[in-house]
């Protein structure tokens, strides 16, 4: 749409005229010597989504009247673009707020009103009711992954902004929370985000299996496991590194691991080697896992620091718990089950 140019000056009432200023055509005033600007207008707009629930409210006026928007509006002379956005908030919303940061910018061509500049902040709530105000017919929290359709394209484009920045805070969140529910572990640990690590650590088996024989084989607080052909020190190895992977999989549970590594401890016993060996070469599996994941290049983003730390926690838990079970299983009567 064409917006309508100014026609007559203001200040005298002569009529305008095209003239260029530099390499713009613009209207003017020769009485006055006065150019005239049509800029842009500014609107606002506020995203507020507390536990990824987006606030939109009903539009109650043309355009769009019946639409779902963030709230939004046209900034007023003699206030900021903050201080519009958050009277658009309260207004639209009932909402006292404040502004978090800059999400979004964009420009648009309304057929309504010509040339707009969409400016969207998120915002967090300070106070106030929610309540629809006097050009919203409704206010409502969405979640944020079943939004209705929106009313303007812009509050879309923002809206998409706002999830990219977001979504590997909520993923870190989400594992983190989950990382504190001890007793729900075993029914949860597929949705930890080192899950991604962990499947590269399983397909890498017989690599960390190799470096930790030559490390085992080479130590001498290791030294029984040379006597053994590397093909079994190997194995015995490997077999470790996929019973972790198969508890940070939650297909083992506690009693598993805890007969698992019991077993192994009585075993091992039989086999002639020193509880300290046994420990110490389970110590040495899990640092070639820990030195096999920082290998994978997981320092570039911050997700990817996180991911490398949880597995460090979720190792520390496992190989500290077995290395308990193991010495419970060289302490234990051979009859003990």
């Amino acid at each position: 749409m064409k917006t309508k140019s100014q026609k007559y000056c203001p200040y005298c009432g002569s009529v305008t005229i095209l003239k260029k200023e530099g390499e713009i055509p613009r209207q003017y005033c020769s009485n006055c010597k006065t150019y005239f600007y049509e800029n842009p207008l500014p609107v606002v707009s506020c995203i507020h989504c507390p536990d990824r629930a987006l606030l939109l409210v009903k539009r109650g006026n043309k355009p769009y009247r019946g639409k779902w928007c963030l709230p939004t509006g046209f900034a007023e002379t003699n206030e900021s673009i903050g201080e519009a956005a958050l009277r658009e908030l309260f207004e639209e919303s009932g909402i006292h707020g404040k502004i978090i940061n800059l999400v979004d910018v964009d420009s648009v061509k309304s057929r309504h009103y010509g040339d707009l500049t969409f400016i969207t902040y998120e915002v967090e709530q300070t106070g106030g009711i929610l309540q629809p105000g006097d050009d919203a017919t409704d206010v409502k929290y969405f979640p944020i992954e079943k939004l209705p359709a929106l009313a303007f394209k812009s509050n879309e484009k923002a809206i998409k902004a706002f999830i990219r920045n977001k979504v590997d805070f909520w993923a870190i969140l989400d594992s983190f929370n989950l990382s504190r529910m001890e007793d729900e572990l075993e029914q949860k640990k597929k949705y930890f985000l080192s899950d991604r690590l962990t499947e590269v650590i399983e397909k890498n088996a017989d690599l960390i299996a190799g470096k930790w024989t030559e490390d085992v084989c080479s130590k001498r607080s290791t030294e029984s496991y040379a006597r053994l052909e590397k093909a079994e020190v190997l194995m015995r190895g490997r077999h470790v590194i996929e019973q972790f992977g198969h508890w940070l999989k939650g297909l083992y549970t506690e009693k598993d691991n805890r007969d698992y590594y019991m077993e192994m401890g009585r075993t091992r016993k039989k086999e002639g080697f020193k509880a300290s060996e046994v420990i110490s070469a389970l110590s040495l599996i899990r640092k070639n896992i820990w030195e096999f994941a920082l290998s994978q290049g997981m320092w570039n983003k911050t997700i990817d620091i996180y991911i490398v730390l949880e597995l460090e926690r979720r190792m520390m838990l496992f190989f500290d718990k077995a290395a308990f079970y193991l010495s419970r299983g060289y302490e234990s009567d051979d009859t003990v089950k």
